[in-house]
């Protein structure tokens, strides 16, 4: 009781710490890494590898080693915008899956290798074919959620608006696009798919605000959750296994 009392108190303190945007903050500089921390699976806070590198004005993530680049400040009540695109190689063990990244929003805790340096958080899943998915990303604690949903005939919950609300801890929230017969393919596209294909540009938009966190693709509202146990941290952008470039990273005031 002690250790949840202690965790809880600490979550708070990070929440009320959490700077929020006055106005539009570029979070990426287009020149390079600052505002940034670096942690991967097998190196820690080095990059030997150069996992994460600034390219002709954007940031160029190998995918070779797996692991996260990590603002260093925490943020809260914000509308984060990203535009990435997918480059070409992808590395072992996923080489021949689809192409794998993400977003993880609300990040606390420890930087740990067993878990590629990924805070606890919500995942923004970038994923060819189910970029929008939300995943609960474990750490001392589970981060909880409810939506409103359908479950498909895969027995997995799809974002639905008109859908009953479900709380989660555990299971991924499916946008509410996502091919029911997807398989982890490089290259898979869904008949519904927002995202646009391999080598063009895409905008990924999150509203936070309160408990409340909204998936945006190319304009078009991908997936919402509510009634969230984080509502401050950390924002990282994952390295796992696929090359992606991202040419803006960048925080708006919401009213």
């Amino acid at each position: 009781m002690r250790c949840l009392i202690l965790l809880t108190a600490l979550v708070s303190l990070a929440s009320a710490e959490a700077r929020i945007p006055a106005k539009k903050a570029a979070l990426f500089n287009g020149r390079d890494l600052s505002g940034f921390t670096v942690f991967l699976r097998e190196n820690g806070p080095q990059d030997p590898r150069g996992v994460f590198s600034v390219r002709k004005k954007m940031i160029r993530i190998t995918g070779e080693e797996w692991g996260a680049l990590t603002t260093v400040d925490d943020w809260r009540d914000y509308r984060l915008v990203v535009e990435w695109k997918w480059g070409g190689p992808a590395w072992p063990p996923r080489e021949n899956r689809a192409r794998d990244s993400g977003i993880l929003l609300h990040g606390v805790g420890e930087f740990n290798p067993k878990r590629n340096g990924w805070l606890e958080s919500y995942e923004y899943q970038i994923i060819e074919g189910g970029t929008g998915d939300m995943i609960p990303v474990a750490g001392a604690d589970r981060p909880r959620s409810s939506a409103t949903v359908r479950f498909g005939a895969d027995k997995q919950p799809y974002f639905d608006p008109d859908g009953p609300e479900i709380e989660f801890d555990r299971q991924r929230v499916n946008w509410w696009g996502r091919d029911p017969n997807w398989k982890d393919q490089l290259g898979f596209r869904g008949p519904k798919d927002v995202e646009k294909p391999v080598g063009e540009w895409n905008r990924s938009e999150i509203l936070a605000r309160g408990d409340l966190l909204e998936f945006y693709l190319n304009g078009v509202l991908v997936n919402r959750l509510t009634k969230l146990s984080r509502t401050a941290g950390k924002i990282q952008i994952q390295s796992e296994a696929a090359e992606i470039w991202i040419r803006k990273v960048e925080l708006h005031r919401v009213p």
